[in-house]
C-alpha cells in the first residue's frame, strides 16, 4: 500500500463533496462540501495546499456515476471533462476516476438511518459520498495492491468533441 494522503471527490451538479484519507491510506473521513460555481477548482485546490501542509498528498480519486448496467451517460461526460481540468489545474499529481454506483443513495440512507434530518442530510450528503468513494479506492487498492480506477489525462488531451462544463 502506498503511504500518503488521497483526497476523494462526489462532483454534483449542485455540490461537490471532499473527503481525505489518513497518511497510511487506511480511513476516509469527511472533509467539507463545495458549492459548484465558477471557480470551484480553486477551492478544491486549497483544500489540496492545506492537506499537504499535514502530509503528503498523493492523488485525487473522483467518483464516476456510471448505470447499474455500468454503462456512461451524460453525468459521466461531465464528470470525465471535470476531472480532466481538475487534473491540469493539479499536475503533476495524478486524478483517477473510480465507479461511484449508488454512493449517494448509500449516503443518503446510512445519514437517515443516523438519523440526520433533510436540510441537515443534504449539507453533508455529498461529503458523505466522497467518503464512500474514497473508502471503496482504498479498499480497491489495500485488495488489489494496484492504484485504483483509471488515471484521468488533463484536459488539454481530451477530445474537443467533450462538452465540457464550466467550472
Amino acid at each position: 500500500m502506498r503511504h500518503g494522503t488521497r483526497l476523494g471527490i462526489d462532483p454534483g451538479d449542485a455540490r461537490i463533496g471532499v473527503a481525505r484519507s489518513d497518511p497510511s491510506g487506511f480511513l476516509a473521513t469527511p472533509v467539507e462540501t463545495v458549492h459548484r460555481a465558477p471557480g470551484d477548482l480553486k477551492r478544491i485546490r486549497r483544500i489540496l495546499r492545506d492537506a499537504a501542509e499535514e502530509s503528503t498528498v498523493i492523488e485525487v480519486v473522483v467518483g464516476l456515476p456510471r448505470s447499474l448496467s455500468g454503462r456512461e451517460g451524460p453525468a459521466a461526460v461531465k464528470t470525465r471533462a471535470w476531472a480532466a481540468k481538475l487534473a491540469t489545474s493539479v499536475a503533476p499529481l495524478p486524478v483517477r476516476l473510480v465507479d461511484e454506483r449508488l454512493t449517494t443513495v448509500s449516503a443518503e440512507a446510512m445519514l437517515r438511518d443516523r438519523g440526520t434530518k433533510g436540510a441537515q442530510r443534504r449539507a453533508v450528503v455529498d461529503q458523505a459520498a466522497a467518503v464512500l468513494i474514497l473508502q471503496h479506492a482504498l479498499d480497491s487498492e489495500r485488495a488489489t495492491g494496484r492504484p485504483p480506477g483509471e488515471l484521468v489525462p488533463p484536459a488539454d488531451a481530451v477530445s474537443a468533441t467533450t462538452e465540457e462544463p464550466d467550472v
